[in-house]
């Protein structure tokens, strides 16, 4: 009988949204629904287990974690892509990684909800109601004729696109690869530059790739090109800010606020300052967390574990 752990399960929902059933008779599956930070707890936590099942970037797997796991056969991860595993150091030491496929939609619409939030001062306003304080205290941003500024328009950034033009926004994007074909396809218009973009933007909103060329790409003075009245919303990577520059940003007001679903550390420490800072509406990743995106991982994970175990294994990483 081999060992099967799921790791940070924050909700307990993992064993309740696939049927992980179909391996009794091979595999003993647990789910673990705390987040263990120290990598000597987290060893003497997952060290006998031959099959590991992870939850995006939640607990990261480098090159010195896995030396330390020798009876680690196959570690699955939700989606297809995982920049926290060291898929090379994984593969030279025999495991085979997996991962499940990810839809676009829940990202998409957080990223929405984030905007509303700070257009309408929600946060400020539920809370004014909830404990008897000023009745009407703000007044709301119209997001008609505004314009949403998309940094990255795959996937996700399409979707933000489409619904940003059904809000009445004149829709712009920028991308290093985004061509005017392609923007033209989206029914958005190409901003000649990143800097462009940022000047002419209401709201500016990222969904673009972590990798060398993306990580920093809003520093100080990219910040300082944002007008005073524009949110920045960032539900893709927290490292594509650099976020010393962005704190300061929100400190002395050079942005109006942010909308923030990822940070460099997660969970977040508890004297971040993006905890405290009054024009920030932060969430505790929860871009991808929906019910129907949970049974897409766990479904795919069990049918990942079902495949390797039969010798052919599917959806690999490289």
């Amino acid at each position: 009988m081999r060992t099967c752990l799921i790791l940070d399960d924050y909700q307990q929902a993992a064993l309740t949204l696939a049927d992980w059933g179909r391996l009794s008779e091979r595999v003993a599956v647990s789910a673990l629904s705390d987040h263990i930070a120290d990598r000597e707890a987290l060893i003497a936590r997952i060290d006998q287990a031959e099959i590991l099942v992870i939850m995006r970037e939640r607990t990261p797997f480098p090159a010195a974690l896995l030396e330390r796991l020798p009876r680690l056969e196959l570690l699955v991860t939700s989606g297809m892509r995982n920049l926290a595993i060291d898929i090379a150091a994984a593969n030279a030491r025999g495991v085979t990684v997996c991962g499940t496929e990810s839809s676009p939609t829940p990202p998409t619409e957080l990223t929405w909800a984030l905007i509303l939030g700070l257009a309408r001062q929600l946060p400020l306003e539920h809370q004014n109601l909830r404990t008897g304080g000023p009745w009407q205290s703000t007044v709301g941003t119209d997001l008609a004729g505004a314009t949403l500024g998309v940094l990255g328009l795959g996937k996700i950034g399409s979707r933000v696109a489409e619904i940003g033009r059904a809000f009445g926004m004149r829709v712009i994007a920028w991308s290093p690869n985004l061509d005017d074909g392609r923007a033209a396809a989206a029914g958005v218009e190409r901003a000649g530059s990143k800097e462009a973009l940022l000047e002419a933007s209401d709201v500016v909103t990222i969904h673009l790739v972590l990798g060398d060329r993306t990580r920093g790409l809003l520093g100080e003075a990219e910040l300082r090109r944002m007008r005073r009245d524009a949110i920045l919303v960032n539900t893709s990577r927290a490292p594509i800010v650099d976020q010393a520059a962005l704190v300061r940003a929100l400190t002395e007001q050079w942005i109006a606020g942010a909308g923030l679903d990822v940070f460099q550390t997660e969970p977040l420490p508890p004297d971040s300052p993006f905890r405290s800072l009054p024009n920030v509406l932060a969430l505790p990743h929860l871009g991808y967390v929906s019910r129907n995106n949970y049974r897409t991982f766990f479904t795919q994970a069990v049918e990942d574990i079902e495949a390797w175990l039969a010798g052919s294994p599917i959806r690999t990483l490289a």
